[in-house]
């Protein structure tokens, strides 16, 4: 058997033309959805990412707010632009890229946008309404990676899933949103007992580890869907937290790095700035792309 590919790629281009349409009609209504994304020193990695957060922003007819700080920019100096931005009726989406220079409270900036703004899903009010089960912002990579297992699954109810890896960025959210399609979802990390064998139970394996080739194909439930969040630079090139050949030789589904999970985090960044524009203004939600 040979894994169905989950093309991301694909998957984040029919999105982003939906996202465009949906923001044609809010121009349409005299409402341009406005993103602001804030860079404070010179990660390379942030750099490209940026820049095409602000490409792709544009590309769909929302407007693209850049913000780049020195790295020695001081905390009170970034609060202050926050509060700024915060405040301007034009700007519907804040994002603070991260890492941080080593002198910045992350929590403390993170916490400091507006939650209603908060298109990354990490404001610690959004983290308490999405693990009630309320309305909230999403965090944008578990929420394409829900987009892409409801498209290639269908109903999730009742299906386990285990999800190796427990940070706040993917992990935990991915879980919640799990649950909340009635999953039976487990977490597990570097430390759990005998992880192969739990990861063998999963009908749906979401590796997020920060590890390169760390959950094995021996590891992977015949037919299962695996979600290769994993990003890794490796003199070979970019690899998941999958070893992928072997376990595309036994699940039944696998996103590919690169071009699996990545390029769906900046479309669903996109959807979140569309859908705060919306609540903004007291539209509905837009449809397909909230929880």
């Amino acid at each position: 058997m040979t894994a169905t590919l989950i093309d991301g790629k694909a998957f984040a281009a029919r999105l982003r033309q939906g996202i465009a349409g949906q923001v044609d009609a809010m121009r349409a209504r005299g409402i341009t959805p406005g993103l602001a994304v804030v860079l404070v020193g010179e990660d390379p990695a942030s750099q490209v990412y940026v820049r095409a957060k602000g490409k792709q922003t544009r590309e769909v007819g929302m407007t693209s707010f850049e913000h780049r700080l020195p790295a020695d920019t001081s905390e009170r100096d970034l609060l202050a632009l926050i509060g700024r931005l915060n405040d301007d009726p034009a700007v519907n989406g804040i994002l603070v890229q991260l890492p941080l220079p080593e002198h910045m409270d992350e929590a403390a900036i993170i916490n400091a946008v507006d939650p209603a703004k908060d298109v990354d899903g990490f404001h610690i009010l959004n983290v308490g309404l999405l693990a009630t089960g309320q309305k909230a912002m999403v965090p944008c990579t578990p929420l394409g990676c829900l987009m892409m297992l409801r498209d290639h699954l269908g109903d999730l109810s009742g299906r386990r899933a285990v999800v190796v890896g427990r940070s706040n960025i993917v992990g935990k959210p991915m879980a919640q949103l799990l649950l909340r399609d009635s999953a039976t979802v487990t977490i597990a990390h570097s430390r759990t007992q005998d992880l192969p064998s739990l990861c063998r139970e999963a009908d749906i394996l979401v590796a997020a580890v920060g590890r390169p080739g760390f959950v094995k194909g021996d590891w992977i439930k015949p037919g299962a869907t695996v979600i290769d969040v994993g990003i890794n630079r490796t003199p070979d090139g970019l690899v998941g937290d999958v070893d992928f050949e072997a376990a595309r030789a036994v699940a039944g589904a696998i996103t590919p790095v690169p071009g699996g999970v990545g390029p769906m985090t900046i479309a669903c960044l996109l959807a979140n700035t569309l859908t705060a524009t919306a609540r903004k203004n007291d539209l509905p939600d837009p449809e397909g792309l909230t929880p």
